[in-house]
């Protein structure tokens, strides 16, 4: 998603306070023998609580073992410590689950990604969505359609400001996408787009014989036991679990609570709340000892274009990133980022050092406030621990 700071200081003429997650309470995790590295990634995460992020869970699995632990708070105004097993929002790390559930659809013969979207998608439903005419199920996952992202439109934020906590439907958000100029032509990007998520979400519904959220428990949640994953609004958030989140809203060093942003959960390009624990066993079925993808499928997935997104070092595949790539050659890392108003997350498995990296911070980092660099800082300093011996 993109920098917000427009916006977000538009947020100060509502109540923004209002609304939020109920109280959060303490939870229990399970225990793990410990970890060689564990004093300095714990080092590590609390600088970043000392350089202002409200609450850091941190979950590296490498041949040592898993390192686990939290700093900071998941509740500020209830002194509530932040603890790996918090559930939070991690934003566009849904992406990830939509991939996944397409290929399969793919793999059963129900959908074929080289096909327009329109032979899925009637003509009422791309009403006046420049280029959705003209692009492949593929090139929306690989985010090369120039198709306008709603994440970009004024009025659609306009809207959220209005009604932070309201529950928008994939046809609610495409309203503000209607008639918008594409970015690009079709096939030349890459340029990210959550409406292309979207859009995929509507095709999930319509091949896989059922609603997307519920392909998504059936498919993968329940079969992997993610007890601890829901996907918001269609799944209730369990009280007491959820993390708080915040954002710095006047640049000020003060952390307003803005957890009842809803920025569109439950339309495929966010609405996933998770753990680190839960968000470990999904990346190892679906990396690490493959069980929801076959061979071919997984391959497919791991096809990056040829261009980095955004001059942020990072190459688009069909629902999955290869990031870091501007550390070493053989440092880059396979997952997604997820950032949101008032919640952040990493999720990535670095294959040429069999080791993978479960980050959630309850803070928002899209728009530009002073706390920003602290978050970059963070994902930079825990990568650079994780590739030394």
């Amino acid at each position: 998603m993109n920098k917000y700071c427009f916006l977000i200081l538009l947020a100060s003429l509502f109540s923004c306070s209002k609304n939020t997650i109920d109280k959060t309470n303490t939870c229990e995790m399970p225990d793990y023998p410990p970890h060689p590295k564990a004093g300095r990634f714990n080092a590590v995460i609390q600088n970043a609580v000392h350089e202002g992020l409200p609450g850091i869970a941190l979950l590296i699995k490498d041949s040592n073992g898993v390192y686990v632990s939290a700093a900071g708070m998941a509740d500020i105004a209830h002194g509530i410590k932040m603890e790996p097993c918090h559930i939070s929002k991690v934003a566009s790390i849904t992406k990830m689950f939509m991939g996944v559930l397409a290929f399969q659809l793919s793999e059963q013969g129900k959908l074929d990604l080289d096909h327009l979207i329109s032979d899925y998608l009637s003509a009422d439903q791309l009403k006046n969505i420049k280029n959705a005419d003209k692009v492949t199920v593929r090139q929306l996952m690989m985010h090369n359609t120039g198709i306008y992202d709603v994440i970009k439109d004024n009025g659609f934020y306009l809207d959220l400001l209005n009604n932070p906590p309201k529950h928008r439907t994939q046809n609610d958000i495409l309203e503000f996408v209607r008639g918008k100029s594409p970015a690009f032509a079709p096939g030349e990007g890459p340029g990210y787009s959550n409406t292309n998520t979207l859009l995929l979400s509507m095709i999930l519904d319509k091949l896989g014989g059922k609603p997307h959220e519920q392909l998504l428990h059936e498919r993968i949640l329940n079969p992997l036991q993610l007890k601890n994953t829901y996907y918001f609004y269609h799944d209730a958030l369990p009280e007491g679990k959820v993390a708080q989140g915040y954002y710095d809203l006047y640049n000020n060093g003060h952390l307003e609570n803005l957890s009842s942003f809803n920025t569109g959960s439950g339309n495929g390009y966010t609405g996933i709340y998770s753990n680190v624990f839960d968000l470990m066993t999904f990346m190892d079925a679906l990396l690490i000892h493959p069980t929801l993808l076959s061979p071919h499928s997984l391959d497919q997935m791991l096809t990056f274009g040829n261009k980095e997104v955004d001059n942020e070092e990072r190459l688009l595949g069909a629902g999955i990133m290869k990031d870091f790539m501007n550390r070493a050659p053989d440092e880059f890392g396979y997952g997604h980022r997820g950032r949101d108003l008032a919640y952040s997350a990493d999720l990535f498995y670095f294959p040429n050092s069999r080791q993978t990296m479960v980050l959630i911070v309850n803070y928002g980092t899209d728009g530009d406030s002073k706390l920003r660099p602290a978050f970059f800082d963070l994902r930079k300093a825990i990568v650079d621990e994780m590739m030394k011996e």
